[in-house]
């Protein structure tokens, strides 16, 4: 899609998101030594402990500087939102002031959001939906920030390559989630697109969804908590599909948590701390941050992670060790949000399924 029909003025938002980014201090991060355990060390723990391991073969890791999160993120999500970004133009069109005018706001928005998540974000497992893998970041990506990682080191006191390392393990579990899970890549992509798939750019649509929220600001709130803006402005059957995706992120996001922290043995000792640490910062983020974390959606998901950890402990206690192993044999497994939140109904439905 040419910038000029874009909706989002993606140059606009990668210029902001850079210097979002460069506001806050980044400090170096070059080491000597090598910057984490090997790929191949962590993932023989991450087997060991689930019983998953990638089918694409050893991961590649990059440690990269904010900069290059942020220019990988944003040639995702242009490709991600190219359907979206049609619809859009097909209704409103591109040539008049006022369309030029709200691609730079909205650019302006995209990368004030992106560029602050630059300065937070440790490690990402990019699935690279619908990108071309002809990019430079390559398919099956894995990323590790560096600056972030050694500013938290510097502040925590942490080792680097054992703080590292923990990081590693999270992202290579995911890794090991979509890749090594035949079908979970696939239904992913496809929960992610029928999201998509509902979403209505007429200005028309997100004027009356505001309206609502106006008018019921108990359930426009819930909604927020939920889901973001996203949450607020989404149609029924939207929030339907994010629901869905919701339950799977939860699952997945809870799952690298709970392995990141049982796989470390000998790689990363010190796991209960980093992990210790990390939760206390997070509760008591500043009250600017938590508004944009919230507005963002990122403190809903946040939630929800805790929600997948808290559920994976439940139905372990029910069901004995690796009872989330059951989530793997097929989407029909896999729980719900409502069931992530009542560990019970779901090992309920697996009992009478094999009933």
């Amino acid at each position: 899609m040419s910038p000029a029909a874009s909706p989002i003025d993606w140059e606009r938002a990668e210029q902001v998101a850079l210097r979002v980014a460069t506001r806050r201090p980044a400090p170096s991060f070059t080491m000597t030594g090598p910057p984490h355990a090997s790929p191949t060390q962590v993932e023989d723990q991450i087997e060991q402990a689930t019983g998953l391991r990638s089918a694409n073969g050893t991961a590649v890791v990059q440690l990269i500087d904010r900069q290059t999160w942020i220019r990988a993120n944003i040639a995702s999500f242009r490709t991600l939102l190219t359907p979206v970004m049609d619809r859009w133009q097909q209704k409103t069109g591109s040539s008049s002031a006022a369309a030029v005018f709200t691609r730079r706001i909205t650019g302006t928005e995209v990368g004030a959001l992106l560029g602050w998540m630059s300065t937070r974000v440790l490690g990402q497992y990019d699935l690279l939906i619908g990108r071309d893998t002809g990019d430079e970041m390559g398919d099956d990506a894995v990323y590790l920030v560096g600056s972030n990682l050694a500013m938290l080191e510097q502040r925590y006191s942490f080792d680097p390559h054992e703080f590292r390392t923990w990081v590693l393990l999270h992202e290579l579990t995911h890794r090991a989630q979509f890749t090594g899970v035949p079908w979970m890549r696939t239904y992913f992509t496809g929960l992610v697109q029928e999201s998509l798939s509902f979403a209505d750019p007429d200005p028309k649509v997100l004027l009356e969804a505001l309206r609502a929220a106006l008018r019921d600001r108990r359930h426009a709130g819930q909604h927020v908590r939920d889901g973001g803006v996203q949450g607020l402005l989404a149609a029924p059957d939207q929030r339907a599909v994010m629901a869905r995706i919701g339950g799977l992120m939860s699952l997945v996001e809870g799952h690298g948590d709970v392995t990141m922290t049982r796989a470390a043995g000998e790689l990363a000792p010190n796991a209960e701390r980093f992990e210790r640490i990390l939760r206390e910062r997070r509760r008591t983020a500043n009250p600017l941050s938590r508004a944009v974390m919230r507005l963002a959606g990122i403190e809903a998901k946040l939630n929800q992670y805790a929600a997948g950890e808290r559920f994976i402990t439940a139905i372990e206690a029910e069901a004995g060790d690796r009872a989330v192993d059951r989530c793997w044999q097929g989407a029909e497994q896999l729980p719900t949000l409502e069931e992530i939140r009542a560990p019970r109904t779901w090992l309920a439905r697996m009992e009478a399924a094999v009933a």
